[in-house]
């Protein structure tokens, strides 16, 4: 009979994640602490990754900080070859210019792809590198709704988004005899620092909220079992996915109920 019960153990493990400063990334670290893993908190704030990583360690749990510019590939390297080898990477960053496209300037695009897709291509690269010359790993990074769905404003922002979704697709079909799996996480609207301008404008919070079928926006840590589910052996056969954990916003088509 299979072992169930420790399928989402992560005892012994080792997990690089990206973005722990803050937001979906902290709860993610702290939550794959909580199971087992030994967690790299790593973030362009240092002081932010220290600080989680000191909140980890005040439970009894194992952690270690780290400061991580995913714009930079040096780092990168550096980071990895500081680190035990990681058995599950998690990338979170995102950066959002929220303009119609005729406004963007170059400046203003190249700073969205430059993080948002040419970021995470630097970081899953160096770190599935890694992983193939150690026996394998779970890499998961962070795509979105808008990927799939969009509104004025949100071009650029997509088109990276989307843009992660094929390139981890691709990943997965290239380095699965490595053992290497590869799946992006697609979350909805989720009251994080990225999403704080939403926050402060009410007419458009509710309206996002609207959207969901649970009328409501995510709470960080409710994103935190999607990564568990796939940095976990749950997971052994879930590659080149892509999980929506968006509270319905991508399956409904419109609001109106005929028979209310």
């Amino acid at each position: 009979m299979a072992d169930y019960k420790n399928l989402f153990d992560m005892t012994g493990r080792n997990a690089l994640v990206v973005g722990a400063g803050s937001g979906i990334g902290r709860c993610s670290a702290m939550c794959l602490a909580q199971f087992g893993a030994h967690v790299v908190c790593a973030d362009v704030r240092e002081e932010a990754a220290d600080s989680v990583s000191d909140e980890i360690r005040a439970h009894g749990e194992s952690a270690e900080a780290v400061a991580l510019d995913m714009r930079d590939t040096g780092q990168i390297q550096q980071v990895l070859d500081r680190i035990s080898p990681p058995d599950a990477l998690v990338s979170t960053p995102g950066v959002n210019i929220r303009k119609k496209l005729l406004d963007y300037t170059d400046e203003e695009y190249d700073r969205v792809v430059d993080l948002n897709l040419k970021g995470t291509f630097r970081l899953v690269r160096e770190t599935a590198r890694s992983m193939s010359e150690n026996g394998g790993g779970s890499i998961i990074v962070f795509s979105s709704i808008r990927s799939q769905v969009v509104e004025p404003g949100q071009g650029v922002y997509a088109a990276t988004k989307s843009g992660v979704v094929l390139m981890i697709r691709a990943l997965a079909a290239e380095l699965a005899d490595k053992g290497v799996r590869a799946n992006a996480i697609a979350p909805g609207v989720v009251d994080t620092p990225l999403t704080a301008q939403i926050k402060r404008q009410p007419d458009w919070y509710g309206a996002y909220a609207d959207k969901t079928m649970l009328r409501r926006w995510a709470k960080p840590e409710e994103i935190a079992g999607a990564v568990l589910y796939l940095a976990s052996d749950a997971s052994s056969y879930t590659t080149g996915s892509v999980m929506f954990v968006d509270g319905g916003w991508t399956a409904a088509d419109g609001r109106f109920d005929p028979f209310a």
